[in-house]
């Protein structure tokens, strides 16, 4: 029987990160590297990711980067085989990259609505096909965590955020990782997702501008919004075998928000 410290190790574990050039992206990528993981990060713009590597360098980590749209299908094959052909396998995919876009849904650009989801649903989709059938079938192990939201739960409400596109996208996500975890369970690959609530970010700068810092942590029970190490331990436990008998789950890291 395996200890609780062997259970949560990483060590000889290889893991793709996308969007993970920043923000919480970022974060999980530092949590699977400080238990051992060998990590490859994504994003669109190469000097970010380069500053990214050189952070995760810093803390001991094995890093390195891939440049890609994962927008494009020609994109996320060239990021899956480039990180194949760095890590050899993967054994962790966190689906982290995505985009939003804030408008009232009568007048929400279909450009708009198409960029999200092609983004933060259809990215998803792509790479995880790429990554099942080129490393985690064939080898029969893998951990899936897709970022989900609290806003793919619910709505917004009244007088808010207008962001109909990221919140469809986001559910979208919730049963895309359900469906996953009930087809690829017989591979021995979990499929969870993590649902973040508010956390400071580039992407959501806009948001806490308008609505307030101390407003937006008063509504949730624990009186705070997420930190830079929230995410840390929820990813480590889905991405470890400490998880390996959760599948299919959508867990709310949220201050409490979505149970009230």
């Amino acid at each position: 029987m395996r200890t609780t410290q062997e259970l949560f190790s990483l060590a000889g574990k290889t893991a793709l990160v996308t969007g993970g050039s920043r923000g919480l992206g970022l974060q999980m990528a530092l949590a699977l590297g400080e238990q051992g993981a060998r990590v490859v990060i994504s994003a669109r713009k190469q000097a970010e990711l380069d500053e990214a590597v050189a952070l995760l360098k810093q803390r001991g980590i094995d890093a390195s980067s891939v440049a890609a749209d994962l927008s494009s299908e020609a994109d996320a094959e060239a990021l899956v085989s480039a990180a194949l052909a760095q890590l050899g396998h993967i054994d962790i995919l966190i689906n982290n990259a995505g985009a939003s876009w804030g408008a009232p849904a009568e007048d929400h650009p279909v450009a708009a609505w198409d960029k999200v989801m092609n983004l933060n649903i259809r990215g998803i989709f792509l790479v995880s096909q790429l990554v099942g059938k080129r490393s985690m079938i064939p080898r029969q192990y893998g951990r899936i965590i897709n970022i989900a939201s609290i806003a793919g739960l619910a709505g917004n409400p009244p007088g808010t955020m207008q962001t109909i596109a990221y919140n469809t996208s986001k559910g979208a996500v919730v049963n895309f990782t359900r469906t996953l975890a009930g087809e690829w369970g017989r591979f021995g690959i979990t499929v969870n997702a993590l649902a973040p609530g508010f956390f400071p970010s580039k992407m959501t700068h806009g948001l806490l501008a308008q609505m307030g810092a101390d407003q937006l942590a008063k509504d949730a029970p624990l009186g705070r919004l997420g930190d830079d190490e929230d995410l840390k331990g929820a990813a480590v436990l889905f991405a470890s075998d400490a998880g390996k008998h959760i599948t299919g789950q959508i867990l709310a890291v949220d201050g409490g928000v979505s149970a009230v």
